[in-house]
């Protein structure tokens, strides 16, 4: 299928969710406000630090960017409107997405800046807390469905969504969301409080617009896999399941970047401690009881 209408999809969601950031932190609604703040980057001057490193510096916010794409092509918004609908979609996602550390780490020791390298080793202090919990729901999800095809796994809710069927997957998935997103309360490797923008900081310009475009990116691709994951995807009455899909993209969407604002912020070491005490153990107990549920309630 030709892939502009996901590619239109994919620009209008990211846009939307910039919208949602802004009303999330500066509690204003505002449609024009997000092309203004990328029209105002895209006008100042790029610079660059004095000992950088060009590769680095030049890659990571594209290889950010190329991340969240990847990842967003696997998730369909409707039967058939999907850019690619591979066997092992699920696991293609989480594998995709996989790359956001390599790309943060690239933005944080490329401008040779101590801000953004502690924002980019902050990050990783995060991915290996969060990295257990993103998959091991993931697992308990396929094992419903019988698959790892993003379709077969929204056609598997058509019963019961898997918010129901698997509720602690579910919460344990969406922290894991808003970990590799780092969003509030888990925004350690941008956090404007003590890093002054972290990873960001030494970025103007254009580079810099593409490495927030990558975070929006991130987060719908996030969002959508939440949805397809949990809420059914593009199951609903009425509207049609574009429709369905969008909607819950973007609930979910203002839910991770309204929710953690009323939440102290975590360090990375206390988010580390607390996945591999108890987000494990609780991850191994949700595949557990899933398993259980297929053999005994199949639905």
């Amino acid at each position: 299928m030709s892939i502009a209408a996901p590619l239109a999809a994919v620009l209008i969601g990211a846009y939307l969710v910039a919208v949602l950031e802004r009303w999330s932190v500066h509690g204003r609604f505002s449609l024009s406000a997000p092309a203004i703040s990328a029209l105002a980057l895209l006008g100042r001057e790029s610079i660059t630090t004095r000992k950088a490193d060009a590769l680095f510096f030049e890659a990571g916010p594209v290889l950010l960017l190329v991340a969240g794409l990847l990842a967003v092509a696997v998730i369909p918004l409707a039967p058939g409107l999907i850019v690619t609908d591979l066997a092992s979609g699920a696991l293609f996602l989480n594998a995709a997405l996989a790359y956001v550390l390599v790309a943060l780490i690239m933005a944080g020791w490329g401008p040779d800046g101590a801000y953004g390298m502690i924002g980019g080793w902050r990050f990783l202090g995060q991915f290996l807390g969060y990295a257990m919990l993103i998959v091991m729901p993931i697992t308990a999800v396929a094992m419903r469905a019988e698959s790892l095809m993003t379709t077969q796994i929204v056609q598997s809710q058509a019963q019961l969504w898997n918010i129901v069927y698997q509720p602690l997957g579910f919460v344990l998935f969406i922290i894991a969301a808003v970990a590799l997103a780092f969003v509030p309360p888990l925004d350690l490797p941008v956090a404007g409080g003590d890093l002054a923008g972290g990873v960001e900081a030494e970025y103007t310009g254009a580079r810099l617009a593409i490495l927030r475009l990558a975070r929006m990116v991130i987060i719908l691709a996030l969002a959508g896999a939440t949805a397809t994951f949990y809420l059914g995807g593009w199951l609903g009455p009425v509207l049609p399941p574009w429709a369905w899909s969008a909607l819950k993209t973007l609930i979910v969407a203002a839910a991770m970047l309204s929710a953690g604002r009323f939440i102290p912020r975590i360090r990375e070491a206390r988010f580390l401690e607390l996945c591999w005490k108890l987000g494990i153990p609780l991850s191994l107990a949700n595949i557990f009881l899933v398993g259980v549920l297929v053999l005994v309630v199949p639905l």
